[in-house]
């Protein structure tokens, strides 16, 4: 891809992106619904079953050509993203404001640097230790917005975004050859293949479901994960992927907004500045990139 982008790519790049970003928006308000009628871990089962069946149909070209090596790194990277997953859809169900859980969940992108001092030794940028500190006070102004009861799905969201990062961390290492179709049709199904029997064990599936609540499961599965997924896709293959990467920080951001108007969700000042230093510390960590796009819109 050439490191210039035209501006015309650029202008369907972000409208792509900015979709993909709305539609994982949704995908919170989807699986929330969800769960009124389905265990948390029978859902996203389910859901990643339904997607990873469609993205194998697309995928299954890649897929064939894929060395041992490349299977093992995206078995792998699958194993991570289950748990995060099963972490994401717990903290989701004991979740009482979305909006701040999605702004949580995103520390995952703040926490890569250190993950990769940690795993690989490899130094932080500077900027690592302005965006972490003010990180971490963003999440205690969420978490100690109650005083000192903190709210399982907090801790629930912190610990997925923990495992999303170090999932980032390794992607760009053990998988770097593997074409992105086949390791997104790998990573959704092992959710499927390690949570399912996960499901069968510890909870107790309801024996009859709702018709709204299987339509939500459609939504989740259709819109919030495949579509998405072709959507974003989309969108990379037009911009170079720190462009992208900026676009795709507002997530959290159309949330918070999607589940004010859906759920009627407000925020006190204390969750208002809290979700604000999260956002602050997502901006700085990825501020090389984001100064590279303020210049090239000037």
């Amino acid at each position: 891809m050439s490191a210039v982008t035209p501006p015309a790519h650029t202008l369907k790049a972000d409208l792509w992106l900015l979709a993909t970003t709305l539609l994982a928006a949704a995908g919170w308000i989807f699986s929330k619904e969800a769960l009124a009628g389905l265990a948390p871990l029978q859902f996203v089962s389910l859901r990643f079953l339904l997607a990873g069946v469609v993205l194998l149909a697309f995928a299954w070209p890649q897929l064939r050509r894929l060395t041992v090596a490349g299977l093992r790194g995206a078995l792998i990277v699958g194993a991570l993203f289950a748990a995060a997953m099963a972490l994401w859809i717990t903290g989701l169900e004991h979740a009482t404001h979305i909006g701040e859980g999605a702004f949580i969940s995103s520390l995952g992108i703040v926490m890569v640097p250190l993950i990769g001092w940690l795993l690989f030794g490899e130094r932080p940028p500077r900027i690592t230790w302005v965006a972490m500190p003010l990180a971490l006070l963003g999440f205690a102004c969420l978490s100690l917005e109650q005083g000192f009861r903190f709210e399982p799905g907090q801790w629930f969201f912190l610990g997925a975004a923990l495992v999303f990062a170090v999932l980032f961390t390794l992607n760009s290492r053990i998988v770097r050859n593997v074409p992105p179709l086949a390791l997104s049709a790998v990573q959704v199904l092992m959710v499927a293949v390690l949570m399912l029997p996960l499901s069968l064990l510890l909870e107790r599936w309801p024996e009859t479901v709702a018709a709204p609540v299987v339509g939500w499961l459609l939504a989740s599965a259709i819109l919030a994960t495949t579509l998405r997924f072709f959507v974003q896709l989309r969108g990379q293959s037009l911009t170079s992927a720190s462009h992208a990467a900026v676009i795709l920080m507002l997530e959290p951001m159309w949330t918070a907004l999607v589940a004010a108007w859906w759920f009627g969700e407000t925020m006190s000042a204390q969750q208002f500045l809290g979700c604000a230093l999260i956002f602050s510390a997502l901006v700085l960590s990825r501020w090389r990139w984001v100064r590279d796009l303020l210049r090239s819109l000037g």
